[in-house]
């Protein structure tokens, strides 16, 4: 069966971190696609919002 696992971070390295810690709980054969992409927004009061995301499909 095909599942997905998606990640949000505000930081590169969180998401960075978040996938590997992931990964390590497949197998390497299960891992099928990852896409990953980077959104930025303005933010008045705080300067400029990142969110940095990625989605795994792997089987089970």
């Amino acid at each position: 069966m095909l599942k997905i696992k998606i990640f949000d971070e505000e930081h590169e390295k969180d998401l960075e971190d978040e996938v590997n810690l992931f990964l390590e709980t497949i197998e390497p054969s299960d891992l099928k696609q990852i896409q990953y992409q980077v959104a930025v927004a303005p933010e008045p009061e705080s300067g400029t919002i990142f969110c940095f995301s990625a989605m795994i499909l792997y089987e089970t």
